[in-house]
């Protein structure tokens, strides 16, 4: 009753989430004049200047082709030597004759990335800063004015490039909007349907069945996702460990059922859902990555089983709010199972119809899906929304930061595109490690699609389904020429590489809440919990506490995953 009190005081809610919004919009039209856009010059070189690397792809049956940044393919001899200059400069001089004079572009709506300045990616930098550090400043007031930081950050941003960089921006700015609308249809619609099902586990949270049921989660997250089985599980995760709950438990859930767990398909996590529409096999990420899935799954099912011998037992409390005695299944509200089937068939949607109907541009899915969800919540038993002690706060949580979080991360992303190709990335190492730090600190799904897009440009392929089926099956000799001296030269194979972008965004998701969705979904459950004074749940770790715990424990298993599968 003292937290509703206190919500009812100050000025809040709605009536300050507009003006924050109005105030965001002001700064960002005013930014449009103090700091205009400068239209972008993209020289794609001339006839007579020396290209930065040579790519020399060597294919399945073992030909090679030179292939040129304009994505062409000259076929060169299986026996070429890229140890003697002279055979290097043979292949620069074909690759110079081949290239095309493209005309300057100086159309900031042409010039995409290129034209967006590293200060617009400040508000970005200040929306992630304000959630690590203003709950330590005050708890009380970011609780009450979260959604107003990110209103404010947001709209200055969605209005500086709607104003700034005329379609181009707007384009930007509704696709990152689309984009949200997906992301939210998806999650807030697992959360919802996860609502009206009971998992009612009986039996005391021990360091075994604790481990057991983690692990249960490791699978689930692969056939639902990991959005789905942390909404799912953390309930009745927090009912067995009634009594005895840690911090602890609550970051080993999401770096297992949250984040790592889902790397088996596409279903599992959104990155390499991703990758599925752009032409990797569905079945490819089983097939591959089952090895680093067992190893990095098992060691963090090992830890955590240590770790959680070393908690005492829980007090002798009921497992729940009913008769010890009562008959109940172990799953109530089977219906609702539907419904939460037909929200991950939702995200093909779309797909199918792009494919068969040549229908794209409307979030059909995503609409569909929050119809289900809604469905799914009108339909639901109140006994099961009262057992789960469902409210829709976690839910709140995250869709309002993450609007703030989409809207200013976009120009982050259009800045990293348009530059990362100068970055030097051309190794599994530094594509897992530069993937793998951004996905903890960007949404972990389209910072994957921009290192895939970053790998297939330099390495001159289309991203394609094509061009995807090209890059699995080959290897690649990224030459440097040197003069009259050896060329520098890095080898590698796409199939590797593809490894190391996949692992490296799904992996590093766990490293921070905001790296994957459910991480914050599942944070927000567990002190909802908490704030009702049931007992189940937990203060959970802070931005920085989580982090700490991250850097201490996960971070030694994917350098370690990197050394084993990747180097």
């Amino acid at each position: 009753m003292g937290n509703e009190h206190d919500s009812s005081r100050g000025f809040h809610g709605p009536r300050c989430w507009i003006v924050s919004a109005l105030v965001g919009a002001a700064v960002g039209f005013l930014l449009t004049v103090v700091m205009p856009a400068t239209p972008a010059v993209i020289d794609h070189g001339s006839p007579g200047e020396a290209q930065p690397a040579l790519v020399v792809q060597t294919r399945s049956d073992g030909s090679r082709v030179l292939r040129t940044d304009s994505q062409q393919t000259l076929e060169l001899s299986p026996v070429v030597n890229l140890e003697d200059p002279r055979e290097v400069r043979a292949i620069a001089e074909l690759h110079e004759s081949s290239d095309d004079t493209v005309t300057p572009q100086t159309d900031p709506a042409a010039a995409h990335g290129q034209a967006v300045p590293l200060w617009l990616c400040v508000p970005f930098g200040l929306l992630l800063l304000s959630i690590a550090v203003m709950p330590f400043i005050s708890e009380r007031f970011w609780h009450h004015h979260f959604p107003d930081f990110a209103f404010l950050f947001g709209a200055m941003v969605l209005v500086y490039c709607a104003v700034a960089y005329g379609a181009h921006g707007r384009h930007i700015m509704l696709h990152a909007g689309l984009e949200y609308y997906a992301f939210i249809a998806l999650v807030g619609g697992l959360y919802v349907a996860s609502g009206g099902i009971l998992v009612d586990v009986r039996v005391r949270g021990r360091a075994l069945t604790n481990t057991a049921l983690l692990a249960l989660g490791a699978v689930l997250a692969n056939i639902v996702g990991t959005t789905g089985a942390s909404v799912l599980l953390i309930r009745p995760f927090m009912r067995m460990n009634r009594g005895r709950l840690r911090p602890l438990h609550v970051v080993f859930f999401i770096f297992i059922v949250s984040n790592c767990a889902g790397s088996l398909t596409p279903i599992g996590d959104p990155p390499l859902y991703l990758g599925y529409l752009k032409g990797v096999p569905f079945f490819w990420t089983l097939t591959h990555l089952w090895p680093m899935w067992v190893a990095l799954n098992g060691s963090l099912l090992a830890i955590f089983f240590v770790v959680d011998s070393r908690i005492p037992p829980a007090p002798e409390l009921e497992l729940g709010e009913h008769d010890p005695h009562e008959h109940r299944p172990i799953i109530a509200g089977f219906g609702t199972l539907g419904f939460l089937a037909l929200l991950v068939a939702g995200v093909f949607i779309d797909p199918l119809l792009k494919r068969h109907a040549g229908f794209e541009g409307f979030p059909i899915g995503a609409t569909f899906q929050i119809v289900v969800a809604a469905a799914a919540y009108f339909t639901a038993r109140p006994s099961i929304h009262h057992a789960n002690q469902f409210t829709f706060a976690p839910v709140k949580e995250v869709g309002f930061l993450f609007v703030g979080i989409f809207l200013t991360m976009a120009p982050a992303l259009e800045y990293l595109a348009a530059h990362a190709a100068g970055l030097g990335l051309e190794s599994p190492t530094q594509f897992y490690f530069g993937t793998g730090g951004l996905s903890g600190v960007l949404d972990n799904a389209p910072t994957y699609l921009s290192f895939l897009q970053v790998a297939f440009g330099v390495l001159h392929l289309p991203l394609t389904p094509a061009g995807v089926s090209e890059f699995i099956v080959s290897t690649f000799d990224v030459v440097h020429p040197r003069g009259d001296a050896p060329a520098e030269i890095i080898h590698f194979n796409g199939l590797r590489l593809l490894e190391a972008i996949s692992l490296g965004a799904v992996f590093f998701g766990a490293m921070t809440y905001i790296g994957n969705g459910p991480n914050f979904m599942v944070k927000s459950i567990v002190e909802s919990a908490r704030a009702q004074g049931s007992g189940l749940g937990v203060r959970t770790p802070s931005f920085f506490g989580y982090l700490g715990w991250a850097m201490l424990i996960l971070l030694p298993l994917l350098v370690t995953t990197w050394a084993v599968f990747i180097r």
